[in-house]
């Protein structure tokens, strides 16, 4: 069999773990090949060796049967692989189209020449279906539209293997439809696609073939036709997974927060992000709040976390009114939609990531002197109970941690503190099956003791599996 690409036998070590071990992958001209794997098993260091990013300690890359050495990305771009990767590679202040041209650029006389490269991202945005304004800065534009820009990237250097990873964590369920049959263009093209995931369903609709990985090692490569959802999981957690939540009849209680008549503008085209919202959630319900990304869910939890000013209406937490104001951390808990943005320090280390907004408690300080021990000892509890993989413990700089290991640092923190509401914005965002089963219980929990929580949440299954009341929102 010829394959375009193989790995080989492939080993990487970091500090404290083993994140590939002896791992094999092939990948045939023309298909799409799915890794899966829990969150940590490896999945994103294997991809990132074969993009340069990083370099095995063994093993043997090779292309279309020849041996090659990819000591950084530009090697592998040279060799026709890109990588969209799972948090993108973006600079926030450049436009779209400088963004996609960024290290390809043509220049005349030392200045820089668009108007060839606005024609070809024009062309090829036109030619794939993925619709971009090339003026707007990334800043501004959503995270579904950050990932068009990524795709693009890829497909105005001409590279023929394309690595996604974890593609649709960011990404609404109109926007995944949207995604798959941009991949099914690209294979119709003569593309190869590696496709990182851990979702059961995008699987089974759209890989040829399925290598899975857990703890860093291989369990193996399946044909996805011959294999069912239940199998793939218990592949990837070793063991069986639960896919329905369990959970009472609400109860619910006083009034926790509510907001009235809530208007945020954008200050660009004038036009209202929120327009004049009003709800209430009340103490053990989960509500929540539904919709397409980019229909003002970022502004609304933006302005009840206190982190955006709105222009019109009020919000009360407990009767007291919250409207942009530093909300006093014991009454919020909030996970964030950008958890790189507004959740974590990535160079502090785990356990300093986990008291962030307690650290001025009794429990962690004693006359303004921190208390290490408490402080270790306290995260060493939360990484157990919510089975945090991180290579040195408490110590692990949160830089290095996979993404949804992160994630569930950050729901672990928000969790375990003592408020009265929880602002969860797509809590399982980039979480393995087994993961996500395990924060739904969460979830229902804190509902259970009496805590208002208010679930922000793109995917249609969690929306309706989790929750008791549902909002939706449009324009």
């Amino acid at each position: 069999m010829d394959y375009l690409i193989e790995m080989t036998g492939i080993t990487k070590v970091f500090p404290g773990i083993v994140a590939n071990d002896d791992v094999n992958l092939h990948l045939k001209k023309g298909e799409i090949h799915a890794l899966l794997g829990e969150n940590g098993a490896g999945k994103s260091t294997l991809m990132s060796i074969l993009f340069g990013l990083y370099q095995a300690e063994k093993g043997i890359i090779k292309k279309n049967g020849e041996a090659v050495r990819i000591s950084g990305p530009n090697d592998a771009r040279k060799l026709g692989i890109g990588m969209v990767h799972q948090h993108f590679k973006l600079v926030h202040n450049f436009t779209v189209l400088e963004n996609i041209i960024l290290g390809v650029e043509t220049v005349k006389n030392g200045f820089l020449k668009l108007d060839n490269a606005r024609k070809q991202v024009l062309e090829l945005s036109k030619r794939y279906k993925l619709e971009i304004d090339p003026d707007a800065l990334i800043s501004d534009i959503t995270v579904g539209m950050q990932q068009r820009v990524e795709i693009l990237k890829m497909l105005y250097r001409e590279n023929e293997i394309l690595i996604f990873d974890e593609p649709t964590a960011v990404l609404t369920p109109q926007e995944i439809d949207e995604l798959m049959r941009i991949m099914k263009n690209l294979v119709a093209e003569g593309k190869s696609i590696l496709f990182i995931t851990h979702k059961l369903d995008e699987i089974k609709a759209i890989a040829d073939r399925c290598t899975v990985l857990r703890k860093g090692k291989c369990i193996g490569t399946v044909d996805v036709i011959s294999v069912s959802k239940e199998e793939l999981s218990e592949m990837m957690v070793g063991r069986k997974v639960n896919f329905s939540v369990e959970k009472n009849e609400r109860q619910p209680g006083d009034i926790i927060l509510k907001v009235e008549n809530l208007t945020v503008i954008n200050k660009t085209h004038g036009k209202p992000l929120v327009n004049n919202v009003s709800f209430q959630v009340r103490s053990g319900e989960i509500v929540c709040i539904a919709g397409i990304d980019g229909n003002g869910q970022q502004e609304l939890t933006l302005a009840i976390a206190g982190m955006l000013k709105p222009d019109n209406g009020h919000i009360y937490l407990e009767e007291k009114e919250i409207t942009y104001k530093k909300i006093r951390s014991r009454a919020l808990s909030h996970i964030p939609e950008d958890r790189h943005k507004h959740a974590l320090v990535l160079d502090y280390n785990l356990a300093f990531n986990i008291i962030l907004q307690n650290y001025f408690n009794k429990s962690f300080q004693k006359n303004g002197f921190l208390k290490f021990d408490d402080i270790y000892k306290f995260a060493d509890k939360l990484i157990e109970e919510f089975d945090i993989r991180c290579g040195q413990g408490a110590r692990t700089i949160t830089r290095s941690m996979s993404g949804g290991n992160q994630q569930k640092a950050i729901v672990a923190r928000e969790i375990s503190r003592d408020s009265r509401l929880l602002l969860a914005v797509q809590p399982t965002r980039g979480l393995d099956v087994g993961a996500c089963e395990y924060i739904h219980k969460q979830l229902v929990a804190e509902r259970d003791k009496g805590k208002a929580v208010l679930l922000v949440s793109l995917e249609l299954d969690e929306v309706m599996d989790v929750s008791d009341r549902i909002i939706v929102v449009f324009e």
